[in-house]
């Protein structure tokens, strides 16, 4: 689900078979309205296809730099603040609350009895925000505190909750940053001294379904990176 159109080369590289299990919905996730009928065609999809809605990754986030003060005195504009939380936390919160009557309703699976796992996107800025931050870091603060209760929410069901903390990431939030900007993120990252691929992303997203004992947990994906207090 996704408010932009899917991109040309989706499914570049996938054979018929995972091409069919691909599908998209276009979905504004400030709209809980929106939220549902993706839900709801998902679900259908899965009736239709014989498979389970066994997880949700909540990736929809967006940024916005904005001091909360800035230079000319005025303060930090409340649209923008409202607007990057109707995504980053709302839009996840309603993602959640609305697949979750249905993935509690599986047949539980393995010797664990499980029923699937929610995935959401915290950041390193719920760690270490920088300047310019406030409201993004507060999104992401929220997603790594939801994590844990979530989890001991849904534990009774065989539900298990896990955030990642992307540290300094190749995105479409990260492609237009200034030269200046990038090399200031990667400069004192440990090893490897670059910014993270999504393929590394993905490769976090697939242990944590395929590892039962990972729950509660905000994996921090950094190469062992701290962000500054100034870029």
């Amino acid at each position: 689900m996704d408010l932009s159109d899917p991109p040309d080369d989706l499914f570049h590289g996938l054979d018929s078979d995972a091409r069919r299990r691909v599908k998209f919905w276009k979905t504004d996730v400030t709209s809980a309205e929106d939220i549902q009928a993706g839900v709801d065609g998902a679900v259908r999809w899965c009736e239709e296809t014989g498979a389970h809605l066994g997880g949700v990754i909540c990736s929809a986030g967006v940024g916005g730099a904005a001091k909360i003060i800035d230079s000319h005195g005025n303060p930090h504009s409340l649209d923008l603040w409202n607007f990057i939380l109707s995504i980053n936390i709302t839009g996840t919160f309603n993602l959640i609350r609305l697949a979750l009557p249905h993935m509690v309703k599986l047949p539980p699976e393995g010797p664990d009895g499980e029923r699937g796992v929610i995935i959401m996107v915290s950041s390193s800025a719920a760690f270490e925000g920088q300047p310019g931050q406030t409201a993004y870091a507060a999104t992401k603060g929220a997603i790594r505190s939801m994590t844990l209760p979530l989890a001991r929410d849904l534990g009774r069901y065989g539900i298990r909750v896990v955030s990642i903390a992307p540290g300094a990431f190749e995105s479409s939030m990260t492609k237009n940053f200034p030269e200046k900007t990038r090399k200031s993120l990667t400069r004192d990252l440990p090893f490897p001294s670059r910014f993270g691929k999504p393929e590394e992303f993905a490769q976090t997203v697939q242990w944590i379904i395929e590892c039962p004992y990972v729950n509660g947990e905000t994996v921090r994906l950094s190469a062992a990176g701290r962000m500054p207090g100034k870029l």
